[in-house]
């Protein structure tokens, strides 16, 4: 691998990182704190080597000056490429994009997310080039990988960012995962500290079957598995937090219908949760 990637890497690893991921959202939003502000510092960009090609962040010198003039506010914090990991090789093909957040005042958050970033890229890349070996022993093959992220929200106070990984072997498969930071709090919100008690799941649940029925009474195409709801939705599934202040329940491909309904989301009516939450700080 790249020095100068083992390099960064070995810079996320060593900033102290808190040992739960799952910061206590339940505090912030009964006591907000004042929080001073900070400058904006860029990244540095990874060179390419061989067929594998692997490229950073190259930040203007002239637009980092300029920014480092500007106070740092919650609207600041913003997702970034830092790393894509390319190899084209025949008909083994892949394109991982790692992205990373930047600017937030929380550095231990900051590093806790974009190591995770990094793991995640760099462990696509490494089961994709042990496929890809494998494959050629055995007379080579169709291998294809693309990752990358997608920016669902980003306002004052929201930042929900989703990575997602298409795997176009045989019958494609497509997953994401979500993170909705807090950028005024500095916090990352998690599903249960929405919530007062994990009624919500129930709630959710019976909610998301209503709006299946009705989508699939309205539209003979569409069709879900609505016995499989109560099966995969748990504390642990997968949403953000939209630019409405909705609440998003997202189900991967093949979760809850077949595949060629592909991702599938919910808006969850702030009504049909409102009495559990613990405020509508959030959600609304």
């Amino acid at each position: 691998m790249d020095k100068k990637l083992e390099t960064l890497r070995d810079e996320y690893k060593n900033t102290p990182i808190p040992d739960e991921l799952d910061f206590v959202v339940k505090k912030a939003l009964k006591q907000k704190k004042k929080r001073h502000v900070n400058r904006i510092r860029s990244l540095v960009g990874v060179g390419a080597a061989a067929i594998i090609l692997i490229t950073g962040i190259n930040t203007s010198p002239t637009f980092a000056n300029a920014l480092s003039e500007v106070p740092l506010v919650g609207s600041l914090v913003k997702v970034l490429t830092f790393t894509e990991f390319k190899v084209g090789e025949g008909t083994a093909k892949t394109d991982i994009k790692v992205p990373a957040i930047t600017n937030m005042e929380n550095k231990k958050l900051e590093a806790t997310l974009n190591n995770k970033y990094l793991e995640e890229g760099e462990k696509l890349y490494n089961d994709f080039m042990a496929e890809m070996e494998e494959l050629k022993k055995s007379g080579g093959g169709h291998l294809g990988v693309e990752s990358g992220y997608d920016v669902k929200t980003d306002n004052d106070q929201i930042l929900a960012i989703g990575r997602y990984v298409v795997n176009t072997v045989g019958s494609s498969s497509t997953t994401f995962k979500y993170d909705t930071v807090d950028k005024k709090n500095q916090l990352l919100i998690t599903l249960p500290s929405l919530f007062k008690d994990d009624s919500y799941i129930s709630l959710i649940s019976e909610n998301i079957k209503e709006q299946m029925r009705q989508q699939m009474k309205e539209d003979t195409e569409k069709s879900y598995w609505e016995e499989d709801v109560l099966e995969t939705f748990d504390k642990n599934q997968t949403f953000y937090i939209n630019d409405q202040s909705k609440l998003v329940i997202v189900f991967n491909k093949y979760e809850v219908a077949p595949g060629y309904m592909g991702v599938i989301e919910f808006i969850i009516p702030t009504n049909a949760i409102e009495d559990v939450l613990v405020s509508n700080e959030y959600i609304k």
